[in-house]
C-alpha cells in the first residue's frame, strides 16, 4: 500500500468510545507526515544524484573505453611505424650497400684500366728509351762517320799542299839547281 504524506495528513478515524486521544493521534500523524515527507524528498533526491552519478559513471566508462581504446590504435600505430621505419632503414641500409658495391666495382675497373693505361705508358717510354738509345748511337756513329770524314778530308787537304814527295822536291831542288849553275 502506497501512502503519501498527504494522505496521512487527511486521514480521520471515526470516533469510539474508548478510542485514542484525537490530538495525540493528530500530531503523530502529522509529524509521521513530515518525516514520511522528508525520506521521499530524501530519496528523490537520491534517485537523482544515483541518476546524475550512474550519468558520471556511463560517461567515464565510456571515456575509459575511448581511451583504451585510443591507447590501443596509439600502440598499433606506433608498432606499425616502428615497423615501417625498420623496412625503411633496412631498404635504406640494402641501397647503400648495392650502390657501395656498385661504386667498388667501378673502382675497381678504374683502378684497373688505369694500371692497364699505366702499363702501356711503361711500355712505350721502354719503346722510346729504346727507340732514343739506338737513334742516340746512330747519330753519335754518323757524327762519328763525319769527323773522320772531316779528318780524311782535312789530312788528304793537308796532303795537297804539302809537296808531294820530299824526294821529289829535293830531286827538283837538286835538278833546279843544276840549271842555274850551268
Amino acid at each position: 500500500m502506497n501512502v503519501s504524506p498527504l494522505d496521512l495528513r487527511e486521514q480521520r478515524f471515526r470516533k469510539a468510545l474508548r478510542g485514542y486521544n484525537k490530538i495525540e493521534v493528530t500530531s503523530f500523524l502529522l509529524a509521521v507526515a513530515d518525516d514520511y515527507e522528508q525520506a521521499l524528498h530524501e530519496t528523490d533526491r537520491l534517485r537523482q544524484e544515483v541518476a546524475r552519478l550512474e550519468g558520471a559513471l556511463s560517461q567515464h566508462r565510456d571515456d575509459e573505453r575511448s581511451l583504451q581504446s585510443t591507447l590501443i590504435t596509439a600502440h598499433k600505430l606506433s608498432d606499425d611505424i616502428k615497423a615501417s621505419a625498420e623496412l625503411e632503414a633496412q631498404r635504406i641500409v640494402r641501397d647503400a650497400q648495392s650502390r657501395s658495391a656498385i661504386l667498388l666495382e667501378k673502382a675497381q675497373a678504374r683502378l684497373e684500366d688505369l694500371q692497364h693505361e699505366i702499363d702501356g705508358l711503361r711500355l712505350k717510354r721502354r719503346d722510346v728509351e729504346t727507340s732514343l738509345g739506338a737513334t742516340i748511337q746512330t747519330l753519335q756513329h754518323a757524327l762519328e762517320h763525319v769527323r773522320e770524314q772531316d779528318e780524311r778530308s782535312r789530312d788528304d787537304r793537308i796532303l795537297l799542299h804539302r809537296p808531294r814527295n820530299v824526294e821529289s822536291l829535293d830531286g827538283r831542288a837538286a835538278d833546279s839547281q843544276d840549271a842555274k849553275g850551268r
